[in-house]
Order: structure tokens, then C-alpha cells, then sequence
């Protein structure tokens, strides 16, 4: 049986960052209704809407009080009726992130968990401990104990794996799994189209009592990853849950965070006879070099290379395992990390070739808003602007090493995710036509990129994604069989094949240029970034230039 996402081409929308209507300068549902003809014209048909639910806005809508309920920041219910039903007059489809590792500690549940010892709410959540000890050392995410003190003073603590304000759901408990199937209903009874699973790796924690051995035996935290992510009871009570809503809803996509997953743990979350998951969305695609890592302060903003070679592996790896099981998604940058033409691409040619050689591939794109314009991390001048405390400790490690303060800012400006979260350029002009009002979030631009200028530019970024877009949607590059060629590590070629149809995607990774030795026939261009040349079976491209070539 075949679905609407087997052809999927999502465009992720961050919905404080797209578009205000009204002028508050905050991104919203009207104003993503706004720009529809926009989403139709570029040629995607699916797009994945960070949270839009009430929150206190903590983790930027991660922290949910209200599942059933519009943030008034983002619109109302009303709104969000109308931009389903728009979208889908439009040809797209409506993918929801879901927040089900954790809610906000404003929610109801939490409230009457911590206000009353013996409510039935007590056990949605995790408490453990006594007089006022830590159950074990394990460290949260967001740093510190992933152990608070329970407010209403028991002596107990609560768990959490990201904020302090954000409580992890004991999925343990029968009840709060009913209670999240009945959330993820609700809304596809409103009609949307698939669920972003928020997460769900992490619903399952090891024996509560167990801590992480250390060498000194410390109480110092320590992520401990093992002991909350990918444990065997996520299968067995995400298995329902998927079933239930394919029975239902057989059409839905289920995509699921699996950050950490491994290949092998992708094909278990993904595989048809398992029953859960369509495909999940990892982060171990992509390396980097740490070789020129400056020692003498904190590594973690400091730009680093991109391991191509370990790119290469990791692509093909997950490709031939995956085939025949799902499709793998196919991403450069999201909103959890700084963006493609910041962290990897060293100019627009790049940028073109790599976008070019990921969605090419077999799987389902995911572009992030912004990337088809060339978009860039925003400049910060101040660490306050980051909202993230490990950014300070960050920049007072950096200057004890002698690093001035603007030395330090521009490194996380270069890798830190909220950069990477820029109001979309719609015009080259005052808030960029994004809002009336000042942005929510302002920082130094570092390009030109918006709307405006690249759809009149026949060269633009922008035209370049829509011909990319065009072709991914073809028999071919949908459904064609993908087979990694053996180059040294300054190139990327791979092989789609379909029936009688062939086409090689051909990319110089390096800034030299470089010849790449043709199999017999591949002579007619379907797309390229950049100047090649072809002679007796010979690709020479120039620094960073990609082709797709065709029999």
C-alpha cells in the first residue's frame, strides 16, 4: 500500500519565525496563511509545524500546558482549523510536532501533582527519593541533576531530562499513555496528517536506584544516556500507540525524534512487522573534526570541521541498511542546531551541491524555512541574547584562555541552535517584512537572502530549490534504487536507478578542483551547482560544484 508520504517533501516551519500577522512580533498561524502560495510555489507538500500549543514558552513551546488549546501567541482554534483546511485546498499536508516525553510544570496534571501528594496525577509524573536525597546521579540535558526537589516539600524529587520546568511523563503508568493517544486523536481528528514524535526515545529510564558509575564514585551528574534513551519498554508502549492510530487513521505519518538511535534501532522503529514508527529522524548523520579543537578552553561552540569522510560512511550505511525497511529523512539543519550555509557550507556553491547531494538521495526530505534562501545564523552581540546559561560558562572558560568576549560570541553565534531560529526574510527591508513590530528575536544578519530579490533572480538560491524540488518528485529520485560510487574523500557520487532510467549525483567536496572518472552514458544535465566539464568519460568539477547527470 502506498501513502502520501512515500512522496513526501516536508518544509519544517519554526511558526514564531515565519510570518506575523499581527503585528506583536511573533510569528503565527495567520501568518503562515498568509504565505501558502509561497509553500505551493516552492513544490513542497507536507509541512511539519513546531509546537503550537499553550506553553509558557520556557523551551520555546517544548513545554506544554495546554495539548488542547492554540498558544494565543500563535492564533486561535479557529485559526487553526482555517490553515489545515487552507493547506490541504493548497496540495500540502499538516505534520504536528508532539510533545510526549514531558509536559510544562504549568500543566494541570503537574499542578495537582504537586499540590496534593495522594492525587491520582502523582503518578503521570516520576517522583522518587526521600529526605530531601537525589534517587541516583544521572544528569539532565539542559544541565544539572535531571533530579528537582519536589515543591510541595516531601522530600521527594522530580525527574527531568530537559528543563527543571519540564517534568518527564511516567509512561509506566497505563493512564498517561491513554491520556497521550487520546491528545494525538484529538487533533487528528481535526485533520491532520502526521505526528513529529517529540522525543519518544526517551519515555522508557532504567531502575531509578542505579547510579552511573563513576571512577571516584562522585555524585557529580552525568548524562547517562543509557540508562533513558532507546530501552526496550519504548517498543512496547509506543507499539499500541502507533497501532492505534494507524487502524484509525491509516494515512498518518509517524515520524519520530530518535536523536541517538542507532542504524540497527531504526530499522527495529521502523520496520513494518513492528508496527511503529514510518520513519525517524536521528542526528548521527553527521560528524565532525575535532583535530583543531583548541584545548586550552571548552570545545563545545567552537566551529568545528565537517568529517565528510565520516559523512560518506554514516550516508551509506544507513542508506543500504534502511533499503527495503523505510526511507531514511534527509536533512541538513533543523531548530535544533545552526544552519547549513553557517556550519558546513563555505559558499553558495556548496550550499547548492550539498542540498543537492542530501535530498537527492533515497528518503524524504526535510528542509528547514529559510534554507532554500541561503540563509545564515543570526550574529549575537550578547551572551544574555542566547537565553542558555552554558553559553556563559562557555565565554568565561574562552576568555580565561584568552579569547576576547567577541571572539567567544561569534563562536556560538556559529553553532548555537537559537541563531539558527531567524525571523524568514521576506523582503530586504526593515524587520525583513516578517512583522510590523520588532522581532521576537534580532540579531546581525550576515546576508542578503530573502524572498523578494531571489524570486525575480533566475540564479537565486531560492530558484535552485524549486528545479531540485522538481526533479526529487520524479520516479526516479522517489523511488530509484541508491548506490553509493568509490571515491577518495574530496568527492560524493551516487547512482539512482529506476527501470530503464539512470542519473549519477556528482559533488567536489573540496575547495580544489576535481576529476572524477564517469561510468559510460552520463552526459545529460538534470541540475548542477557550479562549472563542470565533461571529456571521455571524464567529470571535472570545480571547487565545490555538484552535477546531476542523466543516461
Amino acid at each position: 500500500m502506498t501513502h502520501w508520504y512515500d512522496k513526501a517533501v516536508i518544509y519544517q516551519i519554526y511558526p514564531k519565525s515565519f510570518q506575523d500577522s499581527n503585528g506583536d512580533g511573533i510569528g503565527d498561524l495567520n501568518g503562515i496563511r498568509q504565505r501558502i502560495p509561497y509553500l505551493k510555489d516552492l513544490g513542497i507538500n507536507a509541512v511539519w509545524l513546531n509546537p503550537v500549543f499553550v506553553s509558557p514558552q520556557v523551551d520555546n513551546g517544548y513545554d506544554v500546558s495546554n495539548y488542547f488549546a492554540v498558544d494565543p501567541h500563535m492564533g486561535t482554534m479557529a485559526d487553526m482549523d482555517n490553515l489545515i483546511k487552507d493547506l490541504h485546498q493548497a496540495g500540502i499536508k499538516v505534520i504536528m510536532d508532539f510533545v510526549l516525553n514531558h509536559t510544562s510544570d504549568q500543566h494541570p496534571w503537574f499542578q495537582d501533582a504537586i499540590k496534593n501528594p495522594n492525587s491520582i496525577y502523582r503518578d503521570y509524573y516520576i517522583f522518587a527519593g526521600e529526605n530531601n536525597q537525589r534517587p541516583n546521579n544521572w544528569g539532565s540535558f539542559f544541565g544539572g541533576s535531571v533530579w528537582e526537589p519536589d515543591p510541595a516539600g516531601t522530600g521527594q524529587s522530580y525527574f527531568h531530562l530537559f528543563d527543571k520546568r519540564m517534568p518527564d511523563l511516567n509512561w509506566k503508568n497505563p493512564e498517561v499513555r491513554h491520556a497521550m493517544l487520546e491528545i494525538a486523536e484529538y487533533w487528528l481528528d481535526k485533520g491532520i496528517d502526521g505526528l513529529r514524535l517529540d522525543a519518544f526515545i526517551h519515555i522508557a529510564k532504567a531502575d531509578l536506584r542505579q547510579n552511573y558509575p563513576t571512577a571516584d564514585n562522585s555524585q557529580n551528574s552525568v548524562v547517562a544516556e543509557g540508562f533513558f534513551a532507546n530501552l526496550p519498554q519504548v517498543q512496547e508502549w509506543m507499539r499500541p500507540f502507533c497501532e492505534e492510530i494507524k487502524a484509525k487513521y491509516p494515512d498518518t505519518l509517524l515520524l519520530g525524534e530518535a536523536a541517538s538511535a542507532s542504524v540497527n534501532l531504526a530499522v527495529d522503529y521502523t520496520s513494518k512487522r513492528n508496527h511503529l514508527m514510518d520513519s525517524v529522524i536521528t542526528f548521527r548523520y553527521f560528524t565532525e573534526d575535532d583535530s583543531q579543537v583548541d584545548k586550552s578552553f571548552s570545545s563545545q561552540y567552537q566551529p568545528k570541521k565537517f568529517d565528510f569522510t565520516a559523512f560518506k560512511q554514516n550516508q551509506a550505511i544507513w542508506q543500504q541498511t534502511l533499503a527495503g525497511i523505510s526511507q531514511p529523512t534527509l536533512y541538513w539543519n533543523n531548530h535544533d542546531m545552526a544552519r547549513l550555509a553557517t556550519r558546513v557550507a563555505h559558499n553558495d556553491t556548496q550550499a547548492r551541491s550539498l542540498a543537492m547531494l542530501m535530498y537527492l538521495q533515497r528518503g524524504i526530505p526535510v528542509i528547514y524555512y529559510g534554507e532554500e534562501l541561503g540563509l545564515k545564523n543570526l550574529e549575537f552581540e550578547n551572551s544574555a541574547d542566547f537565553k542558555d546559561e552554558t553559553v556563559d560558562e562557555f565565554i568565561k572558560s574562552a576568555k580565561s584562555a584568552g579569547k576576547s568576549e567577541k571572539q567567544a560570541l561569534d563562536m556560538v553565534s556559529q553553532t548555537h541552535k537559537l541563531p539558527a531560529r531567524n525571523p524568514m526574510p521576506w523582503k530586504n527591508k526593515v524587520n525583513y517584512g516578517f512583522s510590523s513590530a520588532k522581532p521576537w528575536l534580532v540579531g546581525k544578519k550576515l546576508d542578503q537572502a530573502n524572498v523578494a530579490d531571489e524570486i525575480l533572480d533566475s540564479k537565486s538560491m531560492l530558484n535552485f530549490y524549486k528545479q531540485m524540488i522538481k526533479l526529487k518528485k520524479t520516479d526516479l529520485f522517489e523511488k530509484g534504487r541508491y548506490y553509493l560510487l568509490a571515491t577518495d574523500k574530496n568527492s560524493y557520487v551516487y547512482q539512482r536507478d529506476y527501470h530503464d532510467q539512470s542519473a549519477l549525483v556528482a559533488v567536489n567536496l573540496s575547495n580544489q578542483t576535481q576529476e572524477i572518472n564517469l561510468p559510460d552514458g552520463y552526459e545529460k544535465e538534470l541540475l548542477a551547482a557550479g562549472k563542470y566539464d565533461i571529456k571521455q568519460n571524464k567529470l571535472e568539477l570545480t571547487p565545490y560544484a555538484g552535477v546531476v547527470l542523466a543516461k
